[in-house]
């Protein structure tokens, strides 16, 4: 939240208030009245009011601000602020403590702070209801080690609510050759006296590799997938020797073979370490491709 919250009273005009928001370089004030918070002026409801009114200078606040106010406690989750916006119609929230003003909350401190708030979606579909299949699509070789299954087998098949997942342990040997593969020796990956001092207290396995997964995954969607953009939330770390599942799901068509994913990974606990979004291209297999599949469930 931001704060101090600049504010204002009921009886101050919208020449002063709005001379306030552009000197503190703010895009809504907060009306207060006998420490109680009665209201809350944004600059289009100024800018509104200074275009219609004939005297608008002289108008006071009161009589242009949202009233009643949208207001969270400042130990709300993020999500659950989110929500109460949607509700209410609002991309702000005064934030209260014991009837006290402590600060304010926009979209656009979420954004800043916590993009990654964004990035879910509910989908109808439920994927425990789709058929299941383990698709030995043209990767090169597959590990013991390495499960991964899919909701589909055909690329001209694929919707929204397919998905596929992909899971391995990754270990010492992993992080060291990405180290090596990537030139990222960090000291907190790679050295346990060093990582020890860090505020992991332990070494943790490199956040790039593990959302490596992510493309593991989408290689084992049927067709040839090709990344376009991918935005990435990092939550939690993993350790060595943990496995870890990344599972992406189609959330939107765009069209011309062009898909929306989520895109997380979760630990060995089925807790969410990664989250993210991720756009990408799926052409047909070349000619000489051969896949091999096997139902699952």
């Amino acid at each position: 939240m931001s704060t101090p919250v600049v504010t204002a009273t009921p009886s101050e005009t919208v020449a002063d208030a709005a001379g306030t928001l552009l000197e503190e370089e703010i895009n809504s004030i907060v009306v207060v009245e006998d420490d109680e918070v009665v209201g809350i002026a944004t600059g289009t409801d100024l800018i509104r009011a200074l275009d219609r009114e004939e005297l608008p200078r002289e108008r006071s606040l009161d009589s242009v601000m949202s009233t009643p106010v949208a207001t969270t406690d400042p130990a709300a989750e993020l999500e659950d602020a989110l929500e109460t916006m949607h509700d209410h119609g609002v991309a702000r929230l005064v934030v209260v403590e014991d009837d006290r003003l402590v600060g304010l909350v926009s979209t656009d401190d979420v954004i800043r702070y916590a993009p990654q708030v964004f990035h879910r979606r509910t989908l109808a579909t439920d994927p425990e209801s789709r058929p299941q299949y383990r698709a030995r699509q043209e990767t090169e070789y597959e590990l013991a080690d390495w499960t991964f299954d899919c909701s589909t087998v055909s690329a001209d098949g694929l919707s929204v609510g397919d998905r596929a997942e992909f899971s391995k342990t990754i270990s010492e040997a992993d992080v060291r050759s990405f180290a090596t593969a990537s030139g990222d020796t960090n000291r907190l990956h790679l050295n346990e006296r060093y990582a020890g001092e860090t505020r992991f207290g332990r070494r943790i396995v490199h956040g790039t590799l593990v959302s490596g997964l992510i493309s593991a995954a989408l290689a084992r969607l049927p067709g040839v997938t090709i990344y376009v953009s991918q935005d990435l939330a990092f939550l939690g770390p993993v350790d060595l020797g943990e496995r870890v599942t990344a599972v992406c799901e189609i959330v939107g068509e765009i069209g011309d073979r062009k898909f929306e994913l989520t895109t997380d990974v979760l630990d060995a606990d089925g807790e969410r370490v990664l989250e993210g979004e991720a756009t990408v291209l799926v052409d047909d297999e070349p000619e000489t491709a051969t896949v091999e599949v096997e139902a699952i469930a």
